[in-house]
């Protein structure tokens, strides 16, 4: 299975969940990565609404509500209606949730290091290339593709 991409990967997701994990979790946070990555997308493009969200990180419209909504019910997130769309609601991050954010930052940083430890810095580098690269080769594959976020935040 070693030579297989798709069990590697899958391999490689377990891991970074359970190192995200260790690494928020012991600054006092039940953060998911899932959630992380909505509350950081929303912190840096407030305003935009669910649909907008799910596209950025990659995610199915279903699956958003429920993030969201927990998100909303933690007190991190809130939703306003948009003015030129009564039915769409937009988000912004709460005071609650900017906190939060930055309190677990350099978890999530620490975290993304642990995941590489094994690799110098240059072989993270060209792995990370690299992983780019096949992801967005593949990314219309994607039950739920990536969508609206420029080349240069997709390598970030």
């Amino acid at each position: 299975m070693n030579d297989k991409p798709g069990h590697l990967a899958r391999r490689f997701q377990q891991i970074a969940v359970a190192v995200f994990h260790a690494e928020v979790g012991a600054v006092g946070s039940d953060l998911t990565p899932v959630q992380y990555a909505a509350l950081a997308e929303v912190a840096g493009h407030p305003g935009m609404d669910q649909a907008t969200l799910a596209g950025r990180i990659a995610l199915d419209r279903a699956t958003i509500t429920g993030v969201v909504d927990r998100l909303e019910k933690k007190g991190y997130l809130g939703r306003e209606v948009k003015d030129e769309d009564r039915r769409a609601r937009v988000l912004r991050i709460t005071d609650e949730g900017r906190r939060v954010l930055d309190t677990i930052e350099p978890a999530v940083d620490a975290a993304q290091k642990a995941m590489l430890a094994g690799l110098n810095a240059a072989e993270a580098a060209e792995f990370m290339r690299l992983l780019a690269k096949a992801i967005a080769a593949a990314n219309d594959l994607s039950r739920a593709p990536l969508r609206g976020a420029t080349s240069e935040e997709r390598a970030e």
